[in-house]
């Protein structure tokens, strides 16, 4: 079954469009016209173009008799809206690029309906700015195989946009604990020690904000953790508009998946805040608070990454970028040679030093 997908299309030429980090501009490589986001979104094809494709998903679902959500993971084809080609894209690619015509596309029937993101935080960063991160990184390392920094692999650098769960919580947290003060003093031959037992109890309201986790299974924790957080001050109302030029996943792990981990964080959280104010004492044993959540709110957010990994020795080194903060994550492989020959020319000036030592001394 085969889905149309959503590209937008330059206003003056009718060419495709691309989202510009560098320029914060919707751009077209033909015409080179620009235009922000509001004036794309004003402009009758850009709306046209939503309504369509989300219409079209929502038509074929209703007869397929299938609910949105499970008939957007059984769509694997969709056709180029600039060249009519088949699309294949994998169960949670929701923006990519036509093999054929190079066109940005959209499949809009992933991103409606319960699976539209709430929010987005678009590239600040271009390609030639990641790429240039990159090389600031890893060419500071002496052993990196020379093909990790070669321009072909520099290519291979994508822009990605990641679907995480965003959730602001208020809640009342109460904490008690056991606290201690000791005393000392010297009376005659005699040292005194003298320890004081309290019962501590801490209470507050307590707001949660930005809390984010990853919603997508298969991605790389550690990677994902390593260029976290993102400003909440750059979160924007989602348009699908953004995604144009760049790749995008559609989650597949839902709030209820991660309800409970987002609860433990948020408790972690409340035990350092409310230990932070108990202080005067020779030591402290808090407990567990316990934490009554008023409200919970989460927000289907897409974050920007640059990604770029490396296969070396059977191995898959993995380098990311944060797409707005340039907050840098990387493993790096180590060429073995060089290491090797390292190794030789160092034996070999430490035999000479030796030989000379002993020359001298002798």
């Amino acid at each position: 079954m085969t889905n149309t997908a959503v590209t937008y299309h330059c206003p003056n030429c009718s060419a495709g469009l691309s989202f510009s980090p560098d320029k914060q501009k919707f751009c077209c490589e033909y015409c080179l016209s620009e235009f922000t986001e509001q004036e794309l979104s004003a402009t009758e094809t850009a709306r046209a173009a939503e309504d369509a494709a989300s219409e079209a998903a929502e038509r074929a679902a209703d007869e397929s008799g299938i609910p949105d959500e499970e008939f957007c993971e059984q769509l694997g084809t969709y056709h180029c809206a600039a060249c009519g080609a088949d699309v294949v894209a994998d169960d949670t690619t929701a923006a990519t690029e036509c093999p054929y015509c190079h066109n940005p596309v959209i499949l809009a029937g992933r991103l409606s309906g319960q699976m539209k993101p709430h929010k987005i935080i678009p590239f600040r960063f271009d390609k030639e700015a990641a790429q240039k991160r990159f090389l600031e990184f890893a060419g500071k390392k002496k052993f990196v195989p020379r093909s990790f920094l070669s321009k072909k692999q520099l290519e291979h650098i994508a822009g990605i946009y990641y679907p995480f769960w965003v959730t602001d919580a208020d809640t009342s947290a109460a904490m008690v604990a056991r606290a201690t003060r000791v005393r000392t003093w010297r009376q005659g031959d005699y040292r005194y020690t003298e320890t004081s037992n309290f019962h501590v109890r801490r209470e507050g309201e307590i707001h949660f904000e930005d809390i984010v986790t990853p919603a997508l299974r298969e991605e790389d924790r550690t990677m994902l953790d390593g260029i976290l957080p993102y400003p909440s001050d750059s979160l924007q109302d989602f348009s699908m508009a953004y995604l144009s030029g760049f790749v995008a996943k559609k989650r597949d792990i839902e709030q209820a998946e991660v309800r409970d981990a987002v609860r433990a964080r948020m408790t972690r959280y409340a035990t350092t805040l409310l230990r932070n104010t108990i202080d005067g004492y020779a030591t402290v044993t808090p407990q567990e608070p316990r934490m009554l959540t008023r409200s919970l709110h989460w927000e289907y957010t897409l974050m920007p990454i640059w990604l770029l990994n490396y296969h070396h020795k059977g191995k898959t080194y993995t380098y990311a970028m944060n797409g707005y903060t340039g907050k840098v994550y990387g493993e790096l492989p180590v060429c073995a040679k060089r290491l090797s020959l390292l190794g030789a020319i160092t034996g070999a000036v430490a035999g000479v030093l030796a030989a000379l030592v002993r020359f001298f001394l002798l």
